[in-house]
C-alpha cells in the first residue's frame, strides 16, 4: 500500500456554473485525500469564480480567509422576482420597470443613481430566506423548501465599493462590480436595488472576482491536471499581516508558551502570522499587554510546505 504525504497549504480554486462549493471540496478531498479540507466563503451552484480553500493544516487559516472582503461581478434583471433571488427558481412576480431608466449609464440624479447611493450608506442588510443561516437550530432554505415563512433579522453587512457597468434596456438590465464585507449576500442587493426603485430584480450572472488577497488571476480549475497549492506560509501572509520569531520565540510559540516582545519583530496589536526567521509558518498570533500570546499553531513538518 503506498503511503500519501499529507498536503497543507491553501488553493484558489475557479469554481464553476453548477457545482455547489461542498461539491469542490468533496472532490478535492479525494484528490488530495485528505478529510481536512475547507472552503472560505460559499459560492452558490449558479455563481462562479473565486473560492478559496484551505487543505490540512490551511483550514486553520480559514477563519482569517473568511473575514475578508469580497469582490463579484453580477448582472440583475429588472422587473422579475424569483423565491430565490436568482435565475434557480421560476420567477414568482412581475412588476413595470420604470419608464426612461436609461439603464446603459448611470444619470445623476436619476432613479438608479439614487438607489446605489442608498446601498452605498446600507450598514445592514436582511439575507434572503433560502439560504444557509440557521433559523432556530436549522437552515432556512431548509424550511422554506417545507413551505414555512422565515424571516431573518438584519445583519452588519455593507459595501466596500460599487461601480456601473452598462446594462440593457431590453430586457432590463443592470450590471455592476462591487466589493462587499463578510456576510453581504448580493441576492439581497438585486432585491434592494430594484425595490428601491420601485420594482423588482434577481440576480442572474454572479461572478466572484476576488476573495481577500485572492483574485481569479490566482485561480485555476479544481479539475486542472496540475493545482497549484500555496504554502502555509504564503496564504497566511497574503491574509495576514507578518512578524518574525527569533529562536527562542520559534521554541516558545511552539510550545504555545506565551513569546517576550524581544522575541518578536514587529510586537504588534491583532492577528499576525508569526513567521520563522527560514520563512515557515510557526502560529497566527497577536500581542496581549506585554506578551504575545498564540492562538493558532502549526506543526513543524506542515509549516514549510
Amino acid at each position: 500500500m503506498v503511503r500519501v504525504s499529507p498536503v497543507h497549504g491553501v488553493v484558489v480554486v475557479d469554481k464553476p456554473l453548477g457545482p455547489t462549493s461542498h461539491d469542490v471540496v468533496a472532490k478535492l478531498r479525494k484528490r488530495f485525500q485528505t478529510r481536512e479540507v475547507g472552503h472560505a466563503g460559499t459560492l452558490d451552484p449558479l455563481a462562479s469564480g473565486v473560492l478559496v480553500v484551505g487543505l490540512g493544516e490551511g483550514t486553520k487559516l480559514t477563519p482569517y480567509l473568511t473575514q475578508a472582503d469580497k469582490t463579484y461581478a453580477v448582472t440583475i434583471r429588472l422587473g422579475q422576482e424569483t423565491a430565490t433571488l436568482d435565475a434557480g427558481s421560476p420567477v414568482i412576480a412581475e412588476a413595470k420597470v420604470p419608464e426612461g431608466l436609461g439603464l446603459s449609464s448611470v444619470e445623476p440624479g436619476g432613479l438608479l443613481a439614487a438607489a446605489m447611493a442608498t446601498e452605498l450608506a446600507r450598514t445592514e442588510q436582511v439575507p434572503p430566506a433560502v439560504s444557509a443561516i440557521h433559523v432556530d437550530g436549522e437552515r432556512a432554505h431548509d424550511r422554506v423548501r417545507r413551505g414555512e415563512t422565515v424571516v431573518i433579522p438584519a445583519r452588519p453587512a455593507c459595501i466596500r465599493a460599487l461601480t456601473y457597468l452598462p446594462g440593457t434596456d431590453e430586457p432590463p438590465t443592470a450590471r455592476f462590480v462591487l466589493t462587499v464585507s463578510k456576510g453581504y449576500y448580493v441576492r439581497s442587493f438585486a432585491r434592494d436595488l430594484a425595490a428601491a426603485m420601485g420594482t423588482l430584480g434577481h440576480v442572474v450572472e454572479l461572478r466572484r472576482l476576488a476573495s481577500g488577497a485572492f483574485t481569479s488571476d490566482d485561480a485555476f480549475a479544481f479539475d486542472a491536471p496540475a493545482l497549484p497549492v500555496l504554502s502555509l506560509a504564503e496564504a497566511a501572509s497574503r491574509c495576514l499581516p507578518t512578524a518574525v520569531l527569533s529562536e527562542t520565540g520559534v521554541r516558545d510559540a511552539g510550545f504555545g508558551r506565551g513569546v517576550r516582545p524581544e522575541d518578536l519583530s514587529p510586537f504588534a496589536e491583532g492577528p499576525h502570522a508569526w513567521l520563522s526567521d527560514a520563512g515557515a509558518l510557526v502560529a497566527i498570533g497577536q500581542r496581549e499587554g506585554d506578551v504575545g500570546r498564540v492562538m493558532r499553531g502549526f506543526s513543524t513538518s506542515s509549516s514549510s510546505l
